[in-house]
């Protein structure tokens, strides 16, 4: 007698079926870390590098390879992304700071500090096509000694950041998030999408993703809530090339329309804390759980750069 395995995938809107390939399985492709995050895909090296923060060291997944130790110590590095050079830009919680690391594989610190305080701990991170570098400051990686040193808060609010290219002026874009975590910008960069994963600590806190319009490329306006998650909190997600924003949650990956309807769900066996897409072109689903780092082929490519 022979049993159909259940099936990874919710489907809660018929338009989520276009999106997903139904024989496609879930690939568990390594599994040993402590709190899997920060998934970015280099598609010139063909690999993908992704943190393991409490361990305290950046991993380096390269397909038919397997996985091998890009950097340690890390200093509990946590998102990452790269820049329209292709440079890797690194959160660490260690330092409290976001770095870029060099073509010749030197550190450059590009923010750690604002109007003379420290930073809370930098936690995703994403790079717009002018330039500016865009990132959250919530206060995980100070709260104890597991993802970072615990330490006390410098500044007053956990802000969201813009880095001038230019200038190299740090501006705080949105000051009254909870504990902001991932962000986005929409395929147009018309919109940026920031996660509220207060819910963390906090049962009575949000656990939502909000949008925010971007006018003249460096302000944001107009925030409102772009959806809430039904389980688990939004942490670290991606944005398709159709606009659909594919987010970690507690059951795994949720998937929502550019009108913030839920589309529907991959179903995880592990806690989700981020996602990229990679491959060759850019259709594969990276998913970093918990322990482990997974991935899942679907029918449309990721937005990120380059």
């Amino acid at each position: 007698m022979t049993t159909t395995p259940p099936s990874i995938y919710e489907i809660h809107d018929p338009r989520f079926r276009h999106l997903i390939v139904v024989s496609a399985e879930l690939e568990e492709l390594y599994s040993g870390c402590r709190w899997a995050e920060g998934p970015v895909w280099f598609a010139d090296l063909n690999c993908l590098l992704f943190s393991d923060i409490p361990n305290q060291r950046m991993l380096r997944y390269s397909p038919g390879h397997g996985v091998s130790v890009f950097r340690e110590p890390s200093n509990f590095a946590n998102g990452n992304t790269r820049d329209r050079q292709g440079r890797l830009v690194t959160c660490e919680h260690g330092g409290r700071r976001v770095t870029r690391t060099e073509i010749d594989g030197s550190i450059t610190v590009l923010a750690d500090q604002f109007g003379g305080k420290r930073l809370n701990a930098p936690n995703d991170v994403v790079v717009k096509s002018d330039g500016s570098v865009w990132f959250s400051d919530p206060t995980y990686g100070i709260l104890s000694d597991y993802e970072g040193y615990k330490a006390e808060p410098e500044l007053p609010n956990r802000n969201v950041f813009r880095l001038d290219p230019q200038s190299g002026a740090l501006s705080a874009v949105v000051d009254d998030f909870r504990q902001p975590n991932g962000l986005a910008f929409s395929p147009d960069e018309t919109r940026l999408y920031v996660a509220d994963s207060a819910q963390s600590h906090d049962e009575t806190a949000p656990s939502h993703i909000r949008v925010f319009d971007v006018v003249d490329g460096s302000r944001l306006t107009n925030g409102r809530v772009f959806c809430n998650l039904d389980n688990g909190i939004p942490d670290g997600f991606r944005v398709d090339t159709l606009g659909n924003v594919w987010t970690s949650a507690g059951d795994g990956v949720h998937c929502f329309a550019p009108d913030g309807t839920l589309l529907g769900k991959i179903l995880v066996p592990q806690t989700v804390a981020n996602l990229t897409f990679g491959g060759p072109r850019r259709n594969r689903l990276f998913i970093t759980a918990t322990r482990s780092l997974y991935a899942v082929y679907t029918t449309v490519s990721g937005a990120q750069y380059p």
